[in-house]
């Protein structure tokens, strides 16, 4: 039994516990990065210096009053509205919400132990003639056997909870002000 005990003990718990915590450390550090790409990628044009926020526009026909004082004829109107794109888009903002390791260790130990003794004797006599003969023989055996046998067994389970985020408090900041961005220029139509 000491041996198990001192087998449990050997077990390095900072690979089987502190491995799948990085893991969900860097999982959640790929999902941030993901985050900035998409909105670098999806929301601007360009690169660097020269980037602009990239919009969307609509162009639809609308009626309006007539701009003209004193003429009640409604008119009609083409309007083009401008969207920036990342207001129209669900970003991405994945976190881990739960994580839980299950790690069980399962140590058997067998031990046998196989003793057998055996003797084993003969001895024989003869005599011919005038003469005696006398044979004996004597063996003996003896057999020891052990067997140990452990068996181990390691299971590891993890559960991840992942959860569709808030957006940071600056990134919902700046989606304000983008649904502020919002354009809508109208041009009257001529018939």
């Amino acid at each position: 039994m000491a041996n198990l005990v001192q087998e449990l003990n050997s077990l390095d718990f900072s690979v089987y516990i502190g491995g799948p915590m990085q893991a969900a450390i860097k999982a959640q550090h790929d999902a941030s990065m993901s985050q900035v790409s998409f909105i670098k990628e999806v929301g601007f044009e360009g690169t660097g210096a020269t980037s602009k926020l990239r919009y969307v526009d609509f162009v639809y026909k609308k009626t309006v009053p007539n701009p003209v004082q004193g003429n009640e004829t409604p008119v009609q109107s083409q309007v083009t509205l401008s969207v920036p794109l990342l207001s129209m888009l669900t970003i991405p903002a994945l976190r881990i919400d739960e994580m839980t390791i299950d790690f069980n260790a399962k140590l058997n130990s067998v031990e046998t132990q196989n003793v057998s003794s055996e003797f084993q004797g003969s001895a024989s006599l003869s005599a011919k003639f005038w003469k005696v003969k006398f044979n004996a023989s004597a063996s003996y055996k003896k057999t020891n056997s052990s067997t140990s046998t452990t068996e181990k067994t390691y299971t590891l389970g993890v559960h991840v909870k992942a959860v569709n985020d808030e957006l940071p408090a600056g990134l919902a900041r700046i989606m304000d002000m983008l649904e502020d961005a919002i354009v809508a220029n109208s041009t009257p139509v001529t018939p």
